[in-house]
């Protein structure tokens, strides 16, 4: 049985962005999958926890794309985070979500090699990633591995961008398939 996919998607600028866009266009293009641009559904930050609530339970894998600012993501995805997982209904005594897949999609300005311990940043993307990692955990969900694309900003051509928005669509496909090998989280 193939599984629901909701793509939480993360942009403040869409219309600006080159390689999110393209990525959130390739995954609302397969049927299983429902992308949910939150600043378009909420350009306040006013969230409706219930009618979210309702969006997770309805799906079995949540992706949270999203470019990686400052070494995480966008405000609103906090303030979902915060709002959304609450005690009592995704951890605690009643875990919602518990069974459920889910995984970073993210777009760097930087370089892979920027993403070492030898690199400017000193730490891989996976584990900067680590409080998603550790929320999924304590909500007794399964963490993948991240899908990264690396210095976005010199992707400039759809040519450029394409094999990035296949490989994502590819990725969607497998984790709806249940085919997780070789995107196994780090605590699997």
């Amino acid at each position: 049985m193939t599984k629901k996919v909701l793509v939480l998607l993360a942009h403040p600028v869409l219309e600006r962005s080159r390689v999110n866009r393209r990525l959130a266009e390739a995954a609302a293009a397969l049927e299983h999958v429902t992308v949910h641009d939150l600043y378009e559904a909420y350009p306040t930050l006013a969230i409706d926890v219930r009618r979210e609530q309702e969006l997770l339970l309805q799906h079995d894998v949540i992706v949270f794309q999203h470019p990686f600012y400052w070494y995480s993501s966008p405000a609103i995805v906090k303030e979902w985070q915060d709002l959304v997982l609450e005690h009592g209904w995704a951890y605690g005594p009643k875990k919602a979500l518990a069974g459920k897949l889910t995984f970073n999609a993210v777009t760097t300005g930087g370089p892979a090699a920027a993403y070492r311990r030898e690199g400017a940043n000193r730490f891989t993307v996976e584990e900067l990633l680590a409080p998603f990692d550790q929320t999924a955990y304590l909500c007794g969900m399964r963490y993948l591995a991240p899908f990264v694309v690396h210095a976005s900003l010199l992707l400039e051509t759809e040519e450029q961008v394409k094999p990035y928005a296949d490989a994502y669509r590819e990725r969607l496909e497998r984790v709806a398939r249940g085919d997780l090998d070789g995107i196994e989280g780090p605590h699997h």
